[in-house]
Parts: C-alpha cells; sequence; structure tokens
C-alpha cells in the first residue's frame, strides 16, 4: 500500500474519533494503520538488529535531537571504537569527543562515557533492566530510560518523544492546538502492545516520521513543541568549532583557537572557559585540553 492509502485510513480513524469519540473501533483500526504500514515501510537500522543493552543505550542517546541518517555513520564508528560498557568507560574522553564530532550536543557523549563508568562500577558490567535504576545513570531521562527498556529489554513502559507525539497528536487531537502530554500518556498506555512493545513503539516512530516528512508537523499543535533555535552563527555552533579546534591540536591556547576561528582572544578565553567549567576541556597554564 502506498501513503495514500493510509491517509485514507487515518481520515477514517480521525472522522470515528470525531464523531463518536474514542472508541474501541476508532483505537482497533488505528493499531491495523500502525502495524500495516511498519509491515510494509518500516525502516532496517543497525541498532534495531541487536537487543544488546549497550548498543541500544548508544543509539538512543546519539539519536537525541539528532536526524537519522546523521547517526548511521557515526553509530558504526563508535561501536567499532567502544565496542562495550568497558571499553568506553577505559577510554580517554578525548577519544570519544574525537568520534562523537559531527554528531553535536557534546555533552552526551561526556553523559554516555560517565553512564559507561557507572555500568562498570555499580552494576558489573551490566546495563541494568530496572527503571529506576536506568534513571540513576548520567544522561538517562525517563523517555531514554523506557527506550532502553523497550529496545532492550522487550519491557512496556509508556513514554513519549516527539515522533510519538506526533502520531498521537495526528490521529486524536486532529482539529486540537495547544494538546498536553498528559492527555497523550493515558493513550500511549492504552494502545501500547504489552506482549511487543519494541515493535510497536519502532512502528510508531516510523509512521511519526513519515507524517512528518509527508504533513506539517502534527508536534506543532503540542504546547510543549519548541522550535529550535538556528544553529548556523550560533553561540552553540561556537562552542563546538573551539572544542574540535582544540581537539584538533591535541592542545592550545585561546590565541590558537581565536586566530583558528577568526575572532577576539576575548571571546575564545571566554568559550574555552565555559568549555573548562561543563567538563569538555582541562586549562593548564594557559593552554586548553582534553583528557
Amino acid at each position: 500500500m502506498n501513503v495514500e492509502h493510509y491517509r485514507q485510513l487515518e481520515y477514517e480513524i480521525i472522522n470515528l474519533v470525531s464523531t463518536r469519540g474514542l472508541t474501541n473501533a476508532a483505537l482497533d483500526l488505528f493499531r491495523e494503520c500502525i502495524w500495516a504500514y511498519f509491515a510494509e515501510h518500516g525502516r532496517v537500522l543497525p541498532w534495531r538488529e541487536t537487543d544488546d543493552p549497550y548498543k541500544v543505550l548508544v543509539s538512543e542517546v546519539m539519536l537525541q535531537q539528532t536526524q537519522v541518517p546523521r547517526v548511521l555513520t557515526k553509530y558504526r564508528e563508535f561501536i567499532t571504537a567502544f565496542p562495550g560498557f568497558a571499553e568506553l568507560a577505559a577510554a580517554p574522553l578525548r577519544d570519544v569527543l574525537q568520534i562523537w564530532q559531527g554528531l553535536g550536543y557534546n555533552r552526551r557523549a561526556i553523559a554516555l562515557k560517565s553512564a559507561a563508568e557507572a555500568v562498570m562500577e555499580k552494576f558489573n558490567g551490566h546495563l541494568p533492566s530496572d527503571f529506576d535504576a536506568l534513571r540513576s545513570l548520567p544522561g538517562i531521562g525517563p523517555a531514554t530510560a523506557a527506550q532502553v527498556l523497550a529496545f532492550a529489554f522487550n519491557k512496556a513502559v509508556p513514554y513519549i518523544e516527539t515522533n510519538i507525539r506526533a502520531v498521537y497528536i495526528h490521529f486524536f487531537f486532529n482539529d486540537r492546538t495547544d494538546v498536553k502530554d498528559k492527555e497523550l500518556m493515558p493513550l500511549i498506555e492504552h494502545t501500547l502492545d504489552t506482549e511487543n512493545p519494541r515493535d510497536w513503539y519502532y512502528a510508531i516512530l516510523d509512521y511519526g516520521s513519515m507524517l512528518k516528512k509527508t504533513r506539517v508537523n502534527p508536534s506543532r499543535k503540542s504546547v510543549h513543541h519548541t522550535r529550535q533555535s538556528p544553529y548556523e552563527g550560533s553561540h552553540r555552533q561556537l562552542r563546538a568549532k573551539a572544542l574540535r579546534a582544540v581537539l584538533d591540536r591535541g592542545n592550545a591556547s585561546s590565541a590558537n583557537v581565536a586566530k583558528q576561528l577568526k575572532i577576539d582572544k576575548e571571546k575564545a578565553r571566554h568559550v574555552l572557559d565555559e568549555l573548562v567549567k561543563e567538563g569538555f576541556i582541562k586549562e593548564s597554564g594557559g593552554t586548553y585540553s582534553v583528557e
């Protein structure tokens, strides 16, 4: 079935919901639509071919606020360099950040390495399969914990992220704006396939991805939706360039970085000191480096 066929199914479901409410018939048709789309158009991705908790965690952290095509190459490179928690925990931060370059949000790399260290120290090298234990690890929020439980352990825990939000708003709140997550969660819980949460979430995520490519993003109707500020020319981009400059040189002064980035020395020093404070780099005698 092509995408147009799913548009017709969507129309039927949305019409059912608007005229009769959240009936079992509407919810059953919704499930059929999601599963049918997944059966025909489900994405084949390397992290879906494993239930290795380490590989699942790496992929989920990488996918935060980052498009799948950008993650694909980096995921393979990262797993090759650091095949498990032990290797990542023992790796120099410099090596981890070097491979991470290009994914953005470098603090995720630091959090992932810190999580690996905690897994080795507190859980004997095995990622816990308990929600609260996962949440205790650096950089793992409620959504990431639920994703790991679903994709690594096939445990059914309801959660919301942008693609899931898009799907449920599109089908069940199509004529609304300012939709709250607390309105979506009961539906997410009710429709969750508790026998096969792994594939159900994959199916929902793929449908949400399709919606965003073929329609106006339904997530814009969420009260929680925020537009990301442009990256080009932003302070975030400047920080990323400064970090890369230090990584490329091995160590650098603020003057080195200022010259490479074509900014004044005071601005370079300010950015570098920010990176020091947040644990990305170290400073000694006016020289900046990564461990």
